[in-house]
Formats: structure tokens, sequence, C-alpha cells
């Protein structure tokens, strides 16, 4: 379990980006970490790995703190960043170099990845496009079956069909013991793949938690839907023009059943966080300030 207790962070003393955020990541899931752009979420993930520090308040990691860079910790931990490098060498010498310091890695689990993805490990890659780099990557942090796995826009480069192979191999490497975060913009690509959800937006000038839910939580307290007019006796908290009507994100008291759509949902909570709070407040639902 990964604990964030009334944290504060920013890069400028006087202007924080975080102020006290409060956070439960649990294992067996695959978090999508959502937020406009400037929101944080890539601090956010570097605060979980323990590569910046909190200057106000405690992270935990079962019993461990980030921060401290423990090896207990580390071995637990991968991290695929959305701008990275990677040297010159084979696909084999790099797994090789690096896999000694996981010692859950899977070398048969790699060779099935890089299989899917139409890679050999004989391959340099110096010699790779962006997309094939972020594929080895994908591939190796996957086979590492660390506690934590952390990902920043790891669909960016990603063709369709690539796309589609990254949501198989994700959800068919989580299990009870694994915590896995992912930072993305491309909420279309992974809709499929993220339950629980947390969105980002801003309060007072800092950035909050307005909403982390289960997708069955979502779609209890929220309709999704199109409607030939807007009904203003259904409280509405988006809507778009579309073909045919409105598409629309609405309060839901009924329990209406709908069908999510990641993208409306971030548009709902950027514009009401507020009251998407009061929704969703419960014990099991945790905000920030």
């Amino acid at each position: 379990m990964i604990v964030l207790d009334d944290v504060t962070f920013g890069y400028r003393r006087k202007k924080p980006l975080y102020a006290g955020l409060n956070l439960t990541l649990e294992p067996g899931s695959v978090y999508g970490l959502l937020g406009p752009n400037g929101a944080g979420k890539s601090t956010l993930l570097r605060l979980l790995a323990g590569l910046l520090y909190p200057q106000q308040g405690q992270i935990r990691a079962g019993d461990l703190v980030p921060g401290d860079r423990k090896p207990a910790f580390l071995e637990e931990l991968f991290l695929v960043p959305e701008e990275f490098y990677l040297p010159p060498v084979r696909i084999r010498q790099f797994v090789d170099s690096n896999a000694p310091f996981y010692p859950r890695f899977s070398h048969a689990q790699m060779t099935g990845y890089l299989r899917e993805f139409g890679l050999t490990d004989e391959q340099k890659l110096n010699e790779l496009s962006y997309g094939q780099k972020k594929k080895v990557l994908i591939g190796f942090g996957l086979a590492t079956n660390t506690a934590l796995l952390l990902m920043d826009e790891p669909t960016n480069g990603l063709d369709i069909p690539s796309k589609s192979q990254f949501r198989r191999l994700v959800a068919g490497a989580v299990d009870e013991r694994r915590t896995v975060v992912i930072s993305t913009h491309q909420v279309r690509d992974l809709e499929a793949l993220i339950d629980p959800v947390i969105i980002l937006a801003e309060r007072d000038g800092r950035m909050t938690v307005a909403l982390k839910a289960s997708v069955e939580e979502i779609t209890t307290q929220l309709w999704f839907g199109m409607l030939p007019t807007l009904d203003v006796a259904r409280p509405l908290l988006f809507s778009e023009r579309a073909v045919g009507g409105y598409a629309v994100v609405a309060e839901n008291p009924t329990g209406e059943p709908s069908r999510l759509d990641l993208e409306r949902l971030f548009n709902a909570v950027q514009a009401h966080p507020d009251r998407i709070r009061t929704l969703f407040s419960s014990p099991s639902t945790v905000t920030a300030l």
C-alpha cells in the first residue's frame, strides 16, 4: 500500500504545486492518473518513486519511505518515464545488465513481450524508433514484476495496434501484490484498462485530487449518455454538442446504468471539481485540501 499523508511540494517555495495532498493506493489495481497540462502528474510519479522529496508530510510504501531510496524499495519499483535515454547496446545486453537489480525479473516474460512487440533481443537500441524503444522499456518494466510500476504517458509514440497490445499486456501483468499507476493525456487509449481513476484539478491555485473512484462508483454517481436536447431537469455537469444532440455527464440520483466516458468525465471534473468531491465524498474516497 502506498500512502501520501499531508504532502506539500513545489518547485518554488512560496508557490506549492501540491499542499496537504492525501492519497492511498492499493495493490492489485491499475490507477489512471489524469490531469490538465501542468498539473504535476509527472511530479507526483517522481514523488512516489523517491526521486523528489516532500517539503512537508510523508510518503510511505508499506514500511519504507521512497525518498530514502533503500535497496528494499528500489528492487520493488520500476518507473517508465515519458522521456528517457537508452544506451547504444543490444536489447539482450540491456536486459542482462539491468535484470539483476530486480529479484522477480522474468526473462521468459521479457522474451514474450519482445516477441509480442515484433522485436528481437539482438536489435540495437540506438537503431530503434522512439516507439520501439518505448516498447522495450515497457516490456522490461512489466517483466521486473515489481510491487510498484509507474508509467508516465506510456502510449505516446505507440501506433494503434501497439496500444491494443499495451493494454492487453498490462492487464495480464497485474496481480494482487502489484500497484500500477499510469499517468496519461491519452484517455481514449486506456479507457478499458484503468480502474480506479484519479483526476487532479486546481483549487485555490494548487492541485488537488478532485476524484478518486472506481469505474463502478463513477457510473453509480454519474450518468453518461446522449440527449436530443439539454434537459434542465437533469443536473448536468458537462455537455457538448454532438451528432444527434448533446453528449452529457449528469448526476445520477436514480442509479441509471451507463458506460463511462473518461474524456467527458475529465471535463466534468475540471468544470465542477467541488461538486464532484461532494458526490464522491465517502470513507473510500480520498481528497486533498
